[in-house]
């Protein structure tokens, strides 16, 4: 008869047995329960190390979902962690920071150039107080079940989409979007598909809701035709993508991929939701999925990055029963997005010394990434020559190790992992050009120090 308590001697198939042993059903939730209660009493403790996903499977004679199930269940109530070098540990009880977006912790005040973050470089935003001034409304609103997008918004909105939408929305950002479309579309245990590397909140928002992430493949046109088709095989409830100026890498669809990713999805029941987060400043022609299948596609344009990140607006449109569920929704909780806000976008949009700063930062944007690139390539980095946005994917030869002796010289940058799907070393780390200095040798120098050739990046793959 199996022990009561997991001893630290056991090694190889003692501890997946010894599991299996406090196991009641072949369920996830039952596993996590087993996984608890052994917490509880002592037998796993913190930074203690959990068979692999295949290993527990194997023994309990379940499919490997089971095991992922219950890791999910775990990892949502703060008990377990997974590094990509460790593997699964038992966390220290009261830690509840479960983002991937983390950063190498520097002393305040240490760092001499933040290029970790981002965020648009705050010189190049158009100034605010001459649409503040032009905005004379009524800010009451008649009822709380008013339409949520002021109507003169829509139409210049509407007349600017990629596509004609079937419904149309403005929320808080980007993210906000993500959130919302996720809670409307997708249910715990559904399959969705990610390009590999992504934005690390969506990994976060998808993990919250339970769904089984597919990464495919990036190359230097978008995604991978065959990649998708495979991910396509798991009847996946949607495709979220970066149609152009993808973070982190920079890459953006043409034409001839998104044709293709659209002939992929056709005959399928899969919705695509596009992130066009970097907007009018992405310095990259837009190839939206949804100039092919409107009904079958849902856009998103933030503004946070051409007009401002404070305003906190995205406009949402394509398909309608997915947007009409996140309106329903919404009038639950917030209702609106800011009326006032949208006549100050409406404003921004509407004046023609507005758009010609928006080229300008564009091509400032584009300028200060071709600088770099050109740099770092003198010195040997590996770096795409396509791309545009404001972050660069950097190789290194180990992301923590860069991100460590980079912070020591006053630069931060944010490290490759958080980005990647699943649990392979990311040999990069995240780059934001919006912030570069005048002089860029000395920044290239640092970076070059820390980086690596191909073979970690070869024939146009990204992280890989």
């Amino acid at each position: 008869m199996p022990s009561l308590y997991y001893t630290k001697e056991m090694t190889g198939l003692e501890l997946p047995r010894h599991i299996a042993s406090r196991v009641e059903e072949r369920t996830g939730p039952a596993v996590a329960a087993a996984i608890g209660g052994m917490v509880a009493d002592g037998s796993l403790d913190v930074g203690d190390q959990l068979p692999t996903v295949r290993a527990l499977a194997a023994e309990l004679g379940v499919s490997p979902s089971t095991v992922s199930e219950a890791w999910r269940i775990l990892r949502d109530h703060g008990v377990i962690e997974t590094d990509r070098r460790r593997g699964t540990t038992i966390r220290r009880a009261g830690s509840t920071d479960n983002s991937r977006y983390w950063h190498v912790p520097v002393e305040p005040g240490t760092l001499a150039l933040d290029l970790s973050t981002g965020t648009p470089d705050p010189r190049l935003l158009p100034a605010l107080e001459t649409a503040l001034g032009n905005v004379h409304v009524d800010v009451g609103a008649r009822s709380y079940l008013d339409e949520p997008v002021v109507p003169e918004l829509a139409a210049v909105l509407g007349a600017d989409w990629p596509f004609p939408p079937e419904a149309l929305t403005v929320v808080d950002g980007a993210q906000d979007a993500l959130d919302r479309l996720i809670g409307a579309i997708v249910g715990f245990g559904d399959r969705v598909v990610v390009e590999d590397p992504t934005f690390p909140p969506l990994l976060d928002l998808l993990e919250l809701a339970g769904a089984s992430v597919i990464g495919i493949d990036l190359g230097d046109e978008g995604p991978c035709p065959a990649a998708l088709a495979e991910a396509l095989r798991n009847d996946p409830v949607a495709i979220f993508l970066q149609p152009r100026a993808h973070n982190p890498t920079g890459v953006s669809l043409t034409a001839e991929r998104a044709d293709a990713i659209a002939d992929l999805v056709r005959p399928t029941a899969a919705l695509v939701i596009e992130d066009d987060h970097s907007g009018a400043v992405a310095g990259a022609d837009l190839h939206s999925i949804g100039t092919r299948l409107p009904t079958q596609t849902i856009h998103i344009r933030s503004f946070s990055k051409s007009h401002g990140p404070d305003l906190r607006l995205a406009a949402v449109g394509g398909a309608s029963g997915p947007i009409d569920s996140l309106v329903r929704r919404r009038q639950l909780g917030p209702s609106w997005t800011s009326r006032l806000l949208q006549r100050v976008l409406l404003e921004l949009l509407s004046d023609d010394r507005v758009h010609r700063d928006i080229v300008a930062a564009e091509l400032a944007y584009a300028d200060r990434r071709r600088r770099l690139i050109t740099a770092l390539r003198a010195r040997g980095v590996d770096i795409p020559a396509v791309g545009s946005g404001l972050n660069l994917w950097v190789p290194v030869r180990d992301e923590r190790d860069a991100a460590v002796a980079l912070a020591a010289q006053g630069i931060g940058v944010a490290p490759g992992s958080p980005f990647e799907v699943d649990d392979a070393e990311c040999h990069h780390v995240r780059v934001t050009i919006s912030a570069l200095p005048n002089n860029i040798e000395e920044l290239a120098g640092a970076l070059a120090r820390t980086s690596l050739t191909p073979p970690h990046r070869t024939g146009g793959t990204y992280g890989r």
